[in-house]
């Protein structure tokens, strides 16, 4: 069978960053399409079917895209290029990265790395709580956390309250050593990484002493109202019921809270309900609460996480399939 030929002109520029090193973005591109593509100098020859062809062509043109914004093409970037091609969303994939949050302490700048991230941001833009729903790896904390860094810096929040329920995964609390903030900073370190990769160790620390910056177990949060405070639980799938009717009617004036939570790596003790999952479902019609759901395609983690999260979920369908037959 005969192989057609398309030539796509592109500035020579651009080549090496579309390319990768030692070829490896085009080679992603080759073995997913079927085709070879031919550097020419001033452009590529994409060669193969012509199905396979127009496949690769709308790949290149988004590559191009992110080369001539000076967006580095990482391996998650063509990774989630090439599986966003069927998304009704992929039209826009090149307009991910002109959503800028804030820059960490070495300079990089911080922006969504997926079409998912980014609609969470507008979530977060858009209404007083929100709720970010998905896998490990898919930037829901950091992301917040560097919403509620630059609200701070920006003077629209007096101060940034972190929590998370300290749920035992494997040890009892009691079984640690030291007093009851010792015990519970290994639930909160996360928390601190990213606090001191945004803004730096001495900037955190100097503002905890203040006590413009919190970092506290959800217990702590009883009884208080949080006035102009940007509030971030995390982990709040390890929430009760109870715990998240707690958490959200603190919320004071001024205020905004962030509910981060991955519904596949809940914590709590059998027979106990997850408050985040009752909270989706009271709440999801509310104005003024945004609910985002992160998938796999959202991860940005090592590329393994990706395909680690996805076996997990075939997984856990077939098992429920097979205890619905059994159950018949």
């Amino acid at each position: 069978m005969s192989k057609d030929i398309h030539k796509i002109d592109i500035n020579s520029d651009y080549l090496s960053n579309i390319f990768g090193k030692f070829d490896e973005n085009i080679k992603k591109v080759e073995k997913e399409f079927s085709v070879n593509i031919v550097n020419r100098g001033d452009g590529v020859n994409i060669i193969g079917e012509e199905e396979n062809i127009k496949k690769a062509d709308l790949i290149m043109q988004k590559l191009v895209a992110f080369a001539e914004k000076g967006e580095e093409i990482t391996e998650q970037a063509i990774n989630y290029i090439i599986d966003s091609i069927s998304d009704k969303d992929f039209g826009d994939v090149e307009k991910i990265n002109d959503d800028f949050v804030c820059m960490t302490i070495s300079g990089k700048p911080i922006k969504p790395k997926t079409m998912g991230q980014k609609k969470y941001l507008e979530q977060i833009r858009k209404n007083t709580i929100t709720f970010g729903v998905g896998p490990a790896g898919t930037g829901k904390t950091y992301l917040a956390m560097a919403m509620a860094i630059t609200a701070f810096k920006n003077n629209e929040v007096s101060r940034i309250i972190l929590t998370r329920p300290a749920i035992e995964a494997g040890e009892k609390l009691g079984f640690l050593p030291g007093d009851l903030q010792q015990k519970v900073d290994p639930y909160l370190r996360p928390l601190y990484d990213a606090l001191y990769e945004i803004m730096g160790a001495d900037n955190f620390l100097k503002n905890m002493e203040r006590g413009t910056i919190e970092v506290a177990p959800l217990a702590y949060m009883r009884g208080r109202t949080l006035d102009n405070a940007y509030i971030v639980l995390d982990e709040a799938q390890n929430t009760t019921p109870e715990q998240m009717k707690m958490f959200l009617t603190r919320i004071g004036f001024g205020s905004k809270a962030l509910i981060t939570g991955d519904i596949t790596q809940i914590d709590l003790p059998d027979g106990k309900k997850s408050g985040i999952i009752e909270a989706l479902k009271i709440l999801q019609d509310i104005e003024g609460i945004g609910i985002s759901h992160l998938t796999n395609k959202d991860v940005v983690r090592h590329p393994l996480v990706q395909k680690i999260i996805g076996a997990y979920e075939k997984h856990e369908e077939k098992t429920k399939k097979v205890y619905k037959v059994r159950k018949k």
